[in-house]
């Protein structure tokens, strides 16, 4: 749609081979270390540490989970499901073990997914305490029977959960929202897309030299992470926040996808649609009943923000969503790069909207001012014919956003038509309806 923004697809893939082998979870070191890595790329990324135990609202801030060490031992002694070759062998928040069990039991503590029978399934348990490990289906089938040690060195303890945030300056305390998490290990799409068109779409903000709104951009665990976050600054965000995007699985080639907000009107909503609609027609459309990541706390009741949900493909809808075929396969540097243009476009077309009103009645006299073909041939004045159907809705009552989604031209290019038509004293502008 737009070529204009930076071109950072290789930086971002980039990015997440470097953040890939990090375990993330819930809580920890994990997600330290990421956004240590994050707040490279940006200045002022605030770091916060919320205390085990912290209520927030219906919910406490959970124990700090650690992990050193977790794996299956055979009869034969050969070690399978090791966490040190793939962490999502263990279950996440997994108690300590150290013990000797026969197979029947060991069952009691796998997971596995027999349709996806190479596949290493993704499992948590953060709200109750267990251990357990997962492998792929093949080898669980391929399991003997016989005595097996399992050992689980790990850690749950008083500690507290980490988020960064980063806060921009704008002409107006009105702010835009972005919104990614941080706590999944070794998934490609369905985590680490997000944080990486986040921050780099944040150093785009930053390095902008004027900006319309302010911004506030966050980097938390997924639900507790914006449970805590909306906790502390929910009035703050009713009051200014105009609109807001969740950034998640945002890393593939496949499709473009749009989840709405539960009211499903708001300035977010309308962006989100009007650029997806100029990027790919065909992008899929669900409704706020398919929610599944941090919308649902964002737009519940109570909190009410306007916030929408752009992605590449949706989380839970593509085969290897939760296991570990999600990894940097699955996304592209194209696919970044896309995602990265599409909310850009988004922002970009908040930032420029206004009201634009025609100062004369009747058309105006656009070849005199070098605006109009200056000879009348079939087919010259097509090219006009779009600048001359936004004048005809210049009224001063309806936004540029409007009018695009009016005569379904992309509003950046409106934008171009503006300029020109400013400068030629054909149209004034203003933020507010006249």
């Amino acid at each position: 749609m737009n070529d204009t923004f930076p071109c950072v697809g290789d930086d971002m893939y980039s990015l997440a081979e470097r953040l890939f082998p990090i375990n993330r979870s819930l809580t920890g070191d994990g997600v330290r270390q990421s956004l240590g890595i994050l707040s490279e790329l940006v200045t002022g990324l605030q770091v916060h540490e919320v205390p085990t135990g912290t209520s927030c609202f219906d919910w406490s801030v959970p124990k700090e989970w650690k992990i050193r060490e977790g794996w299956i031992e055979d009869p034969n002694g050969d070690r399978i499901a090791d966490f040190a070759n793939c962490n999502l062998h263990v279950v996440g928040y997994s108690t300590p073990v150290d013990t000797v069990m026969g197979l029947d039991e060991l069952q009691q503590h796998l997971y596995s997914l027999p349709e996806q029978p190479d596949a290493i399934p993704y499992v948590t348990s953060y709200y109750k305490e267990r251990w357990g490990f997962c492998l792929t289906e093949n080898q669980r089938r391929s399991l003997q029977p016989g005595n097996y040690r399992v050992r689980i060195d790990s850690e749950l303890f008083d500690g507290s959960l980490t988020y960064g945030e980063l806060k921009l300056a704008g002409d107006s305390e009105k702010e835009i929202f972005l919104s990614t998490y941080v706590c999944h290990p070794s998934m490609a799409n369905n985590e680490l897309s997000g944080p990486c068109v986040t921050i780099h779409l944040a150093k785009w903000l930053q390095a902008m030299t004027q900006r319309r709104y302010s911004y506030r951009i966050v980097f938390i665990p997924e639900t507790i992470g914006s449970i805590v976050y909306l906790s502390r600054h929910h009035e703050a965000m009713r009051k200014n926040v105009v609109a807001g995007f969740n950034v998640s699985c945002v890393g593939d080639d496949r499709v473009y996808s749009y989840l709405p907000s539960r009211d499903g009107n708001t300035l977010s909503d309308r962006v989100a649609k009007h650029v997806l609609h100029h990027t790919d027609p065909d992008y899929c459309r669900y409704t706020f009943l398919d929610r599944g990541s941090d919308e649902r706390q964002y737009c519940s009741p109570g909190i009410d923000l306007p916030v929408a949900t752009v992605m590449r493909s949706k989380y839970g809808m593509y085969p290897e969503y939760h296991t570990s075929h999600d990894n940097l396969d699955v996304i592209s540097p194209s696919g970044l790069q896309g995602a990265f243009n599409a909310i850009a476009e988004c922002i970009r077309c908040i930032e420029q909207d206004c009201y634009p009103k025609s100062v004369m009645p009747c058309e105006p006299q656009l070849g005199r001012r070098g605006l109009y073909p200056d000879l009348s041939v079939k087919g010259g004045a097509d090219s006009v014919r779009e600048m001359m159907n936004m004048i005809a809705y210049c009224d001063g009552k309806k936004s540029l956003l409007e009018i695009a989604e009016i005569i379904d031209a992309p509003m950046s290019r409106l934008t171009t038509y503006v300029k020109k038509l400013v400068n030629a004293s054909v149209i004034e502008t203003q933020s507010e309806k006249f």
